[in-house]
């Protein structure tokens, strides 16, 4: 058997594409891969940023690999040390992730690209939470939609299992930009280069602030962030980069970043 992820590195990127055919769906021994790759990747401080994808023009990625159930794959089994698909569970991930959905994208594919911070899509893709069809619970997008999108319209896409395109995705927010299909690479990795040309610790303390946040009153987060209860903001202000930052304002140049 292949493996079915394929690494693609260009300097402080690297690119993740689901390779599964015939319809990139993924099982246990897919996640738990997929899981160890972007552990890798957390814990690489040469890398800076992540574009996960799926082979092909047809599928980002339907979800959990229904076959494999069938021949064994308990649903409620170990889906490695990121959960399944090995990011939406993946602790103190603190680099930005960007999905580039080349094309359907339903049930744990789309929980999969929502575990993202940013999401490009092909303008072919489509969308869907059809769990509610073969009597289960999107879990993971039960947890997150409503958080992101109208709680009513959250609710109508959970209950319904319904498709929507690329264009309704971006309207509600989900998708951040909408790209012909032969150009979504391409623009996946300008905006990767981009990310990575910023302050990868200045990012790290952006996502656990985020992450912290959820949950929280504003002032409680406020607080921890001037009290320096988080490791990324103290890291960052007591880095080299906080002081290059400062110093190419004042010498009104580009700074150079080095995440430390």
């Amino acid at each position: 058997m292949t493996n079915p992820i394929r690494t693609r590195r260009e300097g402080t990127i690297l690119e993740v594409t689901l390779d599964r055919p015939k319809a990139n769906a993924i099982d246990l021994a897919t996640s738990r891969i997929m899981g160890d790759v972007f552990a890798d990747f957390r814990d690489d401080p040469d890398l800076r940023v992540a574009i996960i994808t799926g082979a092909g023009d047809k599928f980002f990625c339907p979800g959990w690999d229904l076959k494999a159930a069938a021949d064994g794959d308990a649903v409620d089994d170990d889906y490695g040390v990121g959960g399944f698909g090995g990011l939406q569970e993946l602790p103190n991930l603190n680099k930005p992730v960007i999905a580039a959905v080349n094309g359907i994208a339903c049930g744990g594919g789309l929980e999969l690209a929502l575990s993202a911070d940013i999401i490009l899509a092909a303008d072919h893709a489509t969308f869907a939470l059809p769990e509610i069809r073969s009597g289960t619970v999107a879990d993971a997008a039960s947890v997150k939609l409503p958080k992101r999108i109208p709680y009513h319209i959250a609710m109508e896409l959970l209950f319904t299992g319904r498709w929507f395109n690329a264009e309704e995705a971006r309207g509600w927010g989900i998708v951040n930009h909408i790209h012909p299909a032969e150009k979504l690479m391409e623009e996946a990795w300008d905006m990767a280069r981009l990310l990575a040309s910023g302050p990868p610790l200045v990012y790290a303390a952006i996502k656990e602030i985020v992450r912290e946040a959820e949950d929280e009153k504003f002032q409680d987060t406020m607080d921890q962030i001037t009290g320096s209860k988080f490791e990324t903001v103290k890291r960052l202000y007591s880095s080299e980069d906080q002081l290059e930052g400062a110093k190419a304002f004042a010498e009104k140049r580009d700074p150079v970043w080095k995440g430390r």
